[in-house]
């Protein structure tokens, strides 16, 4: 199983068992525990993963972070948890960086079991950042972040890969936030800046909100017209033997033709009617296919904590896997034309999140 795989499954547990994590031991057993153990370290194996590891501060002695994890007998990591549901703040950092500066460990991990911070010392070495390099949600995660976190993992661990690429990530997640929050709610300098590139006239308050609105809608149109000019592209270029098709939504590693992963027309046609049902409830933009070996999901968002349905055609019955409170029903179908027969229960999906 691979670790999105795992990933997922853990994130199921957290569904079930979130509401009945009273304590930080009970987060520990239940979430953090098969969280470490998902990377591939043995919490069982005091050689890998140490419980109340020892550190001393200063006049502080014997001051104890949740878990030590180890690799050829050195530290690499340390783990400070909370409970589950816990906000993880700045305080709670603190504690872990006075753990960081007196450990052989050039990672520090925050978490309450859902969230995992990650920081190093990239600003001053031995003295944990503020800020954390990597951070990823188990109930709200993308495949890119999955794919950082597999460098964490026992059998990929390279300190000198991650830290070469640490520094990138900090500033591309900070400046991503940045992005995100200008494009959904610009603020007046983001919209002089960009009004002063096409509009030559007086600039009032009544044109700086006209402007706001108009930078809103030019975000969501090009993201929109961005997919479709992948989709199409895809579209008129069938595919053959030797070539697959490499969608916006597919990992570039994946869609190297080695694991096993293609992408059929009848997947793409079947997806696109999906979209037609959808269009009028959601923006096309937001619905993404995503292809594995065992089936082809369609997503919300590309996040697969919100799956909207499967298509099963890899055998001579096909199914649809409609999505209910995230359980799947497969439903037997002769053509894709059937899809459209199951248009309320997709709209239906769709509501739910």
């Amino acid at each position: 199983m691979d670790l999105i795989d795992r990933i997922a499954d853990l994130a199921k547990r957290i569904d079930s068992m979130g509401p009945n994590l009273q304590t930080e031991e009970a987060t520990k057993n239940a979430l953090i525990m098969p969280f470490i153990q998902n990377l591939g370290y043995d919490v069982f194996d005091p050689s890998e993963v140490v419980p109340e590891y020892t550190t001393d501060h200063g006049v502080k002695k014997g001051e104890k972070v949740d878990y030590a994890v180890k690799k050829d007998d050195e530290i690499i990591m340390l783990f400070e948890c909370k409970k589950y549901g816990a906000k993880l703040v700045a305080e709670h950092a603190s504690q872990l960086y006075r753990y960081f500066s007196v450990s052989d460990a050039r990672f520090g991990v925050l978490t309450n079991g859902q969230q995992y911070m990650f920081f190093t010392d990239l600003d001053r070495p031995n003295q944990m950042d503020e800020k954390p390099f990597f951070s990823i949600d188990l109930q709200n995660f993308e495949r890119h972040e999955v794919e950082e976190l597999k460098k964490f993992t026992k059998n990929s661990f390279d300190l000198e890969n991650i830290l070469n690429t640490a520094s990138d990530l900090k500033y591309t997640t900070e400046v991503k936030k940045i992005l995100g929050k200008e494009l959904d709610d610009p603020s007046d300098d983001f919209v002089r800046f960009l009004s002063a590139q096409v509009y030559s006239g007086r600039f009032t308050q009544a044109v700086m909100e006209q402007f706001r609105g108009i930078v809103k809608r030019a975000n969501r149109q090009l993201i929109t017209e961005k997919i479709n000019d992948r989709l199409e592209t895809a579209l008129a270029h069938p595919l053959s033997e030797d070539k697959e098709i490499l969608h916006t939504d597919v990992n570039p590693d994946e869609a190297q033709g080695d694991n096993g992963i293609v992408t059929t027309e009848e997947e793409i046609e079947a997806y696109n009617i999906v979209k037609a049902i959808l269009r009028s409830k959601v923006e096309v933009g937001r619905i993404v296919m995503r292809d594995t070996k065992s089936y082809c999901g369609v997503l919300l968002d590309d996040n697969n904590r919100k799956p909207i349905c499967r298509f099963h055609f890899n055998s001579k019955q096909k199914y649809l896997g409609l999505m209910k409170e995230k359980i799947e029903s497969r439903e037997p179908i002769d053509s894709l034309d059937e899809i459209f027969k199951y248009s309320d229960q997709l709209v239906a999906t769709v509501e739910e999140y």
